[in-house]
């Protein structure tokens, strides 16, 4: 019916960058030509290129319009839509060639990715369940229903060797038999949805592009295991992500995907949601069950196990978003397709959001064993100003930080538990030479200790005294003794604390103090941070050869700490100085420096 169509982000992202206000003003232009029964725009789930938004895709073309402004629109619309001419000025640099378009596919940040999780994201209209149907949605689950056993399912899902992308890793198919083993008169099926760890949005970025595959997979688990009843709890914070979800959950209903007697087999399985308030606990399993319960989201001593006595008291699976995401392709493709990707403890693929010092900041999605030098140089487009590598955060506030020296390794669950980091949920946060890796491990801290549920001790009371040390080191008044008792008690968090929160939340410290020990030397023994960011440990100097007397400077000091004569070389007196950085931003001449 229509001859194109235009795929604008509607993701967090590039919502935040204006698209809304780019799909108006699409729409408005493409009426006031006269085109609004040939063209037609759709908005879409995340693309994965975020640095880029807002971002337009163009169909049949295939043209890539990216940092698109509300300006640019008439043009777009009277040059490609209406005479057909792509309009080159405004397209993702990669995919520029002289007569046509490269594709997206052949781009350096595409070209090495596999999306199984993120297959529709950006290719679909999200909040239309026919669209997902016609990209084969509900097959899966129509297969189970009338092909296949739940003891033949929970066999397939644990012949793929498919793992938790929650952090975890655990053996989907297994958890899944766990709860089928169990005897109980109700059962239930819930998705972590809660992403709570700095820097990452994958599982965002899957509600917000694909919200029915993770209600087809739950109602595959919930006939594997016997439950008739799923909760997705998801932090409110994801308002684009549960407005989806929910008129996703709302249309599958509409058409008897879920309820009772689904496809006529006889099986009943229904989907509700459970906002979350942001507690970083409540990503924790059982801290999350008792959530949903309306109780204080707190962790529950384990065994019991929830497969045994979950919500409610009940034999429970939880799986995170990313994990239900693999499963329909699964079922469609077989476990020896999925076995296929991947390595040999680490099969499939694995998302990743991609974000600090790099250029294309986004969502990724590559098989496991991909590099970390792959990951950053080209997918991520390396690091921006010419600057060196220094260090990758993978797991959050949970994992670790790989050093230089481990850019080939090949990332899978296993190496990087090796190397004292985690897979995590997928955060990868890449730091360049200016990052210093004593305030990291501290602002991962600050992070723990203030979302702490404060349950036990040593998480409550250890964290915090943890981040003391950190914050006297970073202010340059450690000791080396400091160092030996930090060490000390991360190892006493990580074997006393209740829950996966307390158990890992040494983790930066301790990868840190292990790879970048020299870092921390030089703040307690040299009293001067490497990196130059540490405020106690910098001076701000004026270097009197380089200094015009230009006085902008001067002018932008906010403490008056600078003096001096027009023309003449400035001086900066240390007591005065606030270290805020202002007139290093203000000189023209590279004349401040801070050491």
């Amino acid at each position: 019916m229509y001859r194109s169509h235009v795929l604008v982000c509607g993701g967090t992202g590039c919502t935040s960058s204006g698209s809304e206000r780019i799909v108006k003003a699409l729409e408005d232009n493409i009426r006031q030509v006269g085109l609004e029964n040939e063209v037609k725009v759709i908005k879409t789930g995340c693309f994965g290129l975020c640095a880029l938004g807002p971002i337009m895709i163009v169909y049949p073309e295939g043209a890539f319009y990216s940092m698109v402004k509300v300006e640019d629109i008439p043009e777009i619309v009277d040059e490609h839509l209406l005479k057909g001419r792509i309009v080159k000025r405004l397209l993702y640099t990669e995919t520029v060639q002289e007569d046509t378009v490269k594709s997206l596919d052949d781009t350096d940040f595409y070209k090495k990715q596999m999306r199984i999780a993120l297959r529709n994201c950006g290719v679909i209209d999200p909040e239309n369940i026919n669209e997902y149907i016609a990209y084969d949605g509900y097959q899966a689950l129509g297969k189970v229903l009338t092909e296949m056993t739940p003891d033949q399912v929970i066999q397939v899902i644990k012949d793929s060797g498919l793992r938790g992308r929650g952090g975890g890793g655990f053996p989907t198919g297994l958890k899944w038999s766990f709860a089928r083993a169990s005897q109980s008169d109700q059962k239930y099926v819930c998705c972590n949805a809660d992403e709570g760890d700095p820097g990452a949005f994958m599982d965002r970025s899957i509600l917000e592009g694909d919200p029915n595959v993770i209600i087809e997979a739950m109602a595959i688990a919930g006939y594997a295991i016997g439950a008739n009843q799923g909760y997705v709890y998801i932090r409110a914070e994801y308002p684009i992500a549960v407005q989806r979800l929910q008129k996703a959950i709302n249309q599958a209903r509409e058409i008897g995907l879920l309820g009772k007697n689904i496809l006529g087999t006889g099986f009943d399985f229904d989907l509700d949601l459970r906002l979350g308030a942001g507690a970083f606990v409540c990503g924790e399993e059982t801290a999350l069950m008792t959530s949903i319960e309306g109780k204080r989201g707190e962790p529950r001593p384990r065994p019991p196990f929830p497969a045994v006595k979950g919500l409610f008291e009940k034999p429970t699976v939880l799986n995170n978003v990313e994990t239900y995401a693999n499963v329909p392709r699964i079922i469609l493709n077989g476990a020896e397709w999925f076995r296929s990707i991947g390595t040999e403890k680490s099969k499939g693929t694995k998302v990743f959001a991609l974000g600090g010092k790099i250029h294309n900041t986004g969502v990724v999605e590559v098989p496991m064993g991909t590099t970390l030098r792959e990951i950053v140089e080209e997918i991520g487009g390396g690091i921006p100003g010419g600057k060196k590598f220094k260090a990758a955060q993978t797991g959050g506030p949970s994992g670790g930080c790989i050093p230089a020296e481990y850019l080939d390794i090949k990332i899978d669950y296993d190496n990087l538990l090796a190397i004292g980091s985690m897979m995590g949920s997928g955060g990868l946060i890449v730091m360049d030479e200016d990052t210093c890796m004593v305030d990291i491990a501290k602002f991962f801290l600050e992070f723990t200790v203030d979302e702490s549920c404060g349950k036990c001790t040593p998480c409550r009371i250890g964290t915090k005294r943890l981040y003391e040390m950190l914050d006297k080191i970073s202010k340059g008044k450690g000791t080396l003794e400091d160092l030996d008792k930090m060490e000390e008690l991360c190892y006493h968090i990580k074997e006393n604390s209740l829950c996966g929160l307390g158990q890992s939340a040494p983790n930066p410290v301790l990868s840190t103090l292990r790879f970048f020990r020299d870092e921390y030397i030089a703040h307690v023994v040299e009293k001067r941070c490497p990196a130059g960011v540490c405020k106690d440990l910098l001076t701000y100097q004026i270097l009197a050869d380089k200094c015009r007397g230009c006085t902008l400077c001067a002018k932008t000091c906010p403490a008056d700490a600078i003096t001096g004569k027009v023309k003449e070389p400035h001086v900066i007196d240390p007591a005065k100085c606030l270290k805020c950085g202002a007139c290093i931003e203000k000189c023209r001449f590279g004349a401040i420096v801070k050491r």
